[in-house]
């Protein structure tokens, strides 16, 4: 066995360890707060996620193709909240490790998997939406179980591959190992790009679409209704709604990954060190995605809210409400 590192006869991890409590103690406060916010986004996204994913699978109004997709969403945005929250909460905690690069190369592998599969799951809802909105005619013919079964298995697919890929290409945080720059620069810029920007720009072209036909068809009717005011008024409250609906998926959503995925194409172009504050602040925020998916797909619908409050009151304990009708 090679002896262990030593620094004027002090271990490395002991020096780590010294590290990360001299970093505790001089803003113990600021630490404690930090921390107690962490952990209550890391809670908030594990318990909205669950709530999600037992009423698709309890209430049987819910078992539809949308849904499913819903479901795999929340069940990426779960293992977020139980698998990656955690290693990088203990990250923030210890900001360094004896057994460094086997501790990041699972943090990476995690991370950037199960990132990918709530991205890659929300591209696969815009498409959903897009059928259901702009050809509803032929919706129920496109969009069956089936297909939904195979977007999902596309979806972890690909994630997989791709955060396998970039481990193996010895990608984590943005940093190179064994000065393979080149590596690194492909590695990042093809895992923005399949992780990311593709997703990005088929969403916005959907939505875009989406919205387009919504506004149209909504003109359309308010036309033909123009004659009764409060027709009217009914339509302009629908496109208003469907509008806002819209401007929030996409605005939260790029709110949270774009600060950190620009900030992995321009890094290694930079040849500086990022601090470890900012980088793990861009991974937060990235990653509050996933606390903020089930309100944003689920609490805009009555019916979510509805097995929501059976849920939280306990009521579905008492007797059978699976065939429940929700509003």
């Amino acid at each position: 066995m090679e002896p262990d590192p030593t620094f004027n006869g002090t271990t490395e991890f002991d020096l780590c360890y010294h590290l990360s409590t001299y970093a505790f103690s001089e803003s113990s406060l600021v630490c404690v707060l930090v921390y107690v916010f962490l952990g209550s986004v890391c809670l908030v996204t594990v318990f909205g996620n669950l709530l999600v994913i037992f009423s698709i699978i309890y209430f049987k109004q819910l078992h539809t193709p949308t849904n499913y997709l819903i479901l795999s969403l929340a069940v990426a945005d779960l293992l977020i909240g139980v698998l990656v929250f955690p290693l990088s909460f203990v990250f923030n905690v210890t900001y360094c490790w004896y057994y460094e690069d086997l501790f990041c190369k699972i943090r990476g592998c995690f991370d950037v998997t199960l990132s990918t599969a709530s991205i890659l799951n929300l591209c696969c809802i815009s498409i959903d939406r897009y059928h259901a909105g702009c050809e509803s005619l032929t919706y129920r013919s496109k969009i069956n179980n089936r297909v939904i079964v195979i977007m999902v298995l596309v979806s972890w697919g690909l994630a997989w591959l791709i955060g396998i890929g970039i481990i193996t290409a010895g990608f984590n945080q943005g940093k190179c190992e064994e000065n393979c720059f080149l590596d690194t620069l492909i590695s990042t810029t093809l895992a923005c790009i399949f992780s990311f920007y593709i997703p990005v720009i088929i969403m916005l072209c959907i939505y875009l679409k989406i919205f387009l036909v919504a506004q149209r068809q909504a003109n359309s009717i308010q036309n033909q209704a123009s004659h009764c005011n409060k027709s009217g008024a009914a339509v302009s409250k629908m496109e208003r709604k469907a509008t806002k609906i819209l401007a929030t998926v996409m605005g939260v959503f790029l709110l949270c990954w774009t600060p950190y995925f620009l900030y992995l194409i321009f890094q290694p172009l930079t040849h500086s060190a990022t601090p470890i504050a900012v980088i793990e602040t861009l991974n937060w925020l990235a990653l509050s995605n996933s606390m903020l998916n089930p309100f944003i797909y689920a609490f805009f619908y009555s019916w979510f809210r509805s097995a929501f409050r059976m849920i939280i009151s306990g009521k579905i304990f008492r007797r059978d409400f699976a065939n429940t009708r929700l509003f």
